[in-house]
């Protein structure tokens, strides 16, 4: 691999690949918004997309004060979410019908960077971009996605973190709320002129607790406890110089931390126990916690060195660790080991030692990982002419490696038959697991948009070459560090796509394309077990019509998947050892409207009103051949229904905004939805064996609400309840049983902008 890299950066120089800048440079002694690598821009720029995307700004974010990033993505059709702890700090995104484990198949970046741990290696998403300290959210579902990797079969979601101010600007807003939550989030940013050109600093700060909405059941020598819940803490510095010269540059820098701390756990409850207290957890997993730490930091220069041509070079950092001590399995008093899932469902003894009620052994484990990413790309982004044709090229190439160290210990916790832990004992250091995978990719993308007259043309192609490498280190504790397997392949992907938008007039176009999707295989997994890339080809048909005041849109899609790769461990909660599991068809369509009476009308007060629903038949395209009882997969049929992918889902929201008060108001319909691929109601896998992930979840109907006054040019205070209707309902029964959504919470707090 060391020579692959050499000569790749002896041929490129600074080989990557960057997402496109459009915009403009400069006129001299100003300043501009490249803070940021933009995807889509801005909502304005929706319309000229090749393929179908969706941009939601800071506005869409704070207005109703979301933290969650499955409540803010509940407005975009063709995504679907699947919670977890209730606060989206473990999101499980699918946009169109794929496997939405751990959002694993769907390239998440922050400001152009992919930002999963291990983008290649190891992408399930225990670190995801913090949506609460973000200033807009691009989503792309379609053709318009060729540029982008590793994971596309899903499509590609990038955050734009909070853009340097042109003017000295403070902001702080702060909420408290239910459950002691606690909210700050403050950004002070400002741009320098001087002789040499402009500079321009932000410095940033995001926080937030929770005490959290679970309560744990008390035991003897365990008076129980209320603390389910989280802290997060994000610094981030951004900088950028623009030098006064003759051609444009300009020179940035960002540098950011993630500090998080959980009471979380795997852990749920039984059928009964979920029906009487949703948000009850038993005292087995009271030890249960997860600490993480993210740094991230990029390096970036643009230069334009004539109008229409622009090269972008990045340089990026990134490092993620997290050690999850949660418990993995029970013992009953025999020794016999159990999965929590059939621990719960089965109702014996098991259930009775998780709950504190009889004598056996909690097995825990220190699920300890630590992450890194670091890569190079270059984009040259060309706009000319040819006549009557008009093109605007773009062009990347990126180096890019990541890797994972899984290097965990367990623990026992021994149990009387009163339910007291009595003793406690470690096992050897990497005794739970001691691996490392490692991926080396250079991507490279070309793709031209063709412009003549109303009709423009958009053919792309994506390229991937990987080297990966999977190594099993000794588990015994007496030499950590030596491989005792060792295992290398290399993969060579090709992704083209092309795309053909209409415009009939200023207001009306439509839009049409085909590409294929790609998602990358683990080391281990193809490496050891010959695991191939998971493909997928799409197809879509839209029109769009939009005004200043109207805003629709209806797309028709069907994307075929081959070769599924989803976990055979704990279902998609992210473990190492995958499958080839077979083929999926989805069809389905997505609609979205937004209308704003006020502006059409010329009122003095907003009404912005939105809708979107999306229908999807996401169905197994063969038999599922996978034997694993550990899979949630297993037992599918052709015409089977994908896990977790509803039908259809809904979401609505009404708004007034005058010049001093502002309502606003967000619901969202979700129906049941089978949580495993034999699409049974009952807790029973397809060995016979009792499973508490095996069922549906429960239909929801959530709504929130919020109030605001601007009591000052300044200040505006706020305030609102989510989940106003107190729905309950099973939201997961992933990772290991039935698991509740957040209850109503109430919150006031205040925005301050000066």
């Amino acid at each position: 691999m060391k020579s692959l890299s050499s000569f790749a950066l002896a041929t490129f120089g600074l080989p990557g690949i960057l997402l496109s800048q459009e915009t403009a440079p400069p006129e001299s002694g100003g300043s501009t918004l490249l803070d940021t690598v933009y995807v889509i821009g801005s909502e304005d720029a929706v319309p000229d997309l090749p393929g179908s995307g969706a941009y939601l700004a800071a506005e869409d974010i704070r207005a109703q004060s979301y933290g969650n990033i499955n409540r803010v993505l509940q407005r975009v059709p063709g995504v679907y979410l699947r919670e977890e702890d209730g606060f989206g700090n473990f999101p499980n995104i699918s946009l169109r019908g794929v496997d939405g484990g751990r959002s694993s198949k769907v390239t998440i970046m922050e400001d152009g960077i992919i930002s999963a741990p291990a983008p290649y290696s190891s992408p399930s998403a225990y670190y995801f971009p913090n949506v609460g300290r973000m200033e807009g959210v691009e989503v792309l579902k379609g053709s318009s996605q060729v540029k982008y990797g590793p994971h596309t079969t899903g499509g590609v979601i990038n955050f734009r973190s909070t853009s340097v101010p042109d003017d000295a600007t403070f902001y702080l807003k702060s909420t408290y709320g239910t459950d002691n939550d606690i909210l700050a989030h403050t950004y002070w940013g400002d741009v320098i002129e001087t002789s040499a050109g402009n500079i321009g600093y932000l410095l940033e700060l995001y926080h937030r607790q929770n005490e959290g909405f679970r309560t744990i059941d008390s035991a003897p020598g365990f008076s129980g406890s209320d603390d389910t819940g989280f802290t997060r803490t994000e610094p981030m510095l951004k900088v950028y110089f623009e030098p006064d010269s003759d051609i444009y540059q300009r020179f940035e820098a960002k540098f950011g931390y993630t500090d998080f701390e959980a009471d979380e756990t795997y852990l749920g409850l039984t059928e009964s126990d979920f029906a009487n207290d949703p948000y009850r957890r038993y005292a087995g997993s009271r030890f249960d916690n997860i600490q993480t730490e993210q740094y991230r930091a990029y390096l970036r220069h643009i230069i334009e060195p004539k109008d229409g041509l622009t090269f972008t070079t990045t340089a990026y950092y990134n490092q993620f660790s997290r050690n999850w001590f949660k418990i993995n399995r029970v013992r009953d008093a025999e020794g016999n080991r159990s999965n929590l899932a059939r621990a719960i469902a089965g109702g014996g003894e098991e259930l009775a030692i998780l709950q504190g009620r009889a004598a056996g052994v909690l097995d825990y484990r220190n699920n300890a990982r630590d992450y890194y990413s670091y890569g190079i790309m270059e984009d040259i982004d060309f706009a000319f002419e040819t006549g009557a044709i008009s093109h605007n090229l773009e062009a990347g190439i990126r180096y890019h490696r990541d890797g994972i160290d899984r290097f965990q210990q367990d623990e026992l916790f021994f149990q009387d038959d009163s339910g007291r832990i009595t003793r406690s004992s470690t096992g050897p250091l990497g005794g739970g697991g001691n691996r490392e995978q490692d991926t080396e990719a250079i991507s490279i993308y070309l793709q031209d948009e063709v412009s003549i007259g109303n009709l423009t043309v958009t053919p792309g192609i994506r390229y991937e070459h990987l080297n990966l490498e999977s190594r099993d280190l000794d588990t015994s504790g007496a030499n950590p560090d030596r491989v005792t397997r060792f295992e290398e392949s290399s993969l060579d992907l090709i992704a083209p796509g092309i795309s053909a938008r209409y415009e009939f007039s200023d207001e009306l176009s439509a839009f049409g394309g085909v590409f294929r999707g790609l998602s990358t295989p683990s080391p281990r997994g193809n490496a050891r077990n010959g695991l191939d890339e998971e493909t997928s080809t799409g197809y879509e048909l839209g029109v769009r019509y939009t005004t200043d005041a109207f805003k629709a849109e209806l797309i028709g899609f069907h994307t075929q998947f081959e070769d599924l790769i989803v976990p055979d461990t704990v279902g998609a909660s992210g473990g190492l050892a995958t499958d080839n599991l077979g083929s999926v068809d989805t069809t389905g369509f997505e609609f979205a409207l937004a209308y704003d009476p006020g502006i059409a009308a010329d009122w003095d007060i907003s009404v912005p009103l939105h809708l979107a629903f999306t229908y999807t038949n996401a169905t197994l395209d063969g038999d599922i051949t996978s034997a694993s009882a550990e899979s949630i997969f297993s037992g599918g049929q052709d015409g089977n229904r994908v896990p977790y992918i509803p039908e259809f889902q809904i979401a609505a929201g009404a708004g007034i905004q005058g010049e001093k008060f502002g309502l606003h108001v967000d619901a969202s319909y979700t129906p049941a939805t089978y949580t495993t691929a034999n699409n049974t109601t009952r807790q029973v896998d397809s060995f016979g064996n009792r499973d508490s992930r095996f069922g549906e979840t429960g239909e929801a109907f959530l709504v929130d609400l919020t109030a605001s006054y601007q009591f000052t040019e300044n200040l505006k205070i706020l305030g609102g309840v989510k989940n106003i209707l107190e729905e309950s309902y099973v939201t997961s029964r992933l990772p290991e049983g039935p698991r509740s959504g957040a209850p109503r919470v109430f919150y006031v707090g205040f925005e301050l902008e000066l």
